[in-house]
């Protein structure tokens, strides 16, 4: 079954360069070790919410288009994955490998399945806690840095 992971994070919080460096590095390895794996089914990094434009339709015609994502929250949508995995748990189990997972959050949510799709199964399960592992041991934890509100 397909999830999508939505990944979120303080987008205006403060974060030195080489702490972006490094997140950026672990979640490359991440997608690539995913895309080797056959797991992921696509991928997108979204531009931070400030980007966004929100549009509102009502009945008669009005139309209502305002700057910023829908939700002005402190977290924000940040980008996706879509993993081919064989259930939730499998599915919980690989949002604890994605490196946003430490300093923001992942939703896990499964896609409706369209009636003439076929429902695979390709997530490993040992290998994703191999990957929660390799995050595990990792000797520095990620950390937000200070937040701010909009």
């Amino acid at each position: 079954m397909y999830y999508a992971l939505l990944i979120y994070y303080d987008q205006d919080a403060a974060v030195s360069p080489g702490e972006s460096s490094r997140r950026q590095a672990r979640f490359a390895a991440i997608r690539d070790w995913l895309q080797a794996s056959g797991v992921l089914a696509g991928s997108q990094q979204l531009q931070p919410g400030r980007a966004a434009h929100t549009v509102r339709c009502w009945d008669g015609g009005d139309i209502m288009i305002a700057d910023g994502p829908a939700a002005p929250t402190r977290e924000q949508l940040s980008g996706w994955l879509i993993a081919d995995c064989a259930d939730l748990d499998q599915a919980i189990e690989l949002a604890t490998t994605i490196p946003a997972a430490w300093y923001g959050s992942i939703e896990v949510r499964p896609l409706r399945v369209q009636p003439d799709s076929s429902d695979s199964t390709a997530c490993d399960s040992g290998a994703i806690r191999a990957a929660a592992d390799s995050r595990a041991s990792d000797s520095v934890l990620m950390n937000a840095g200070s937040t701010t509100s909009r």
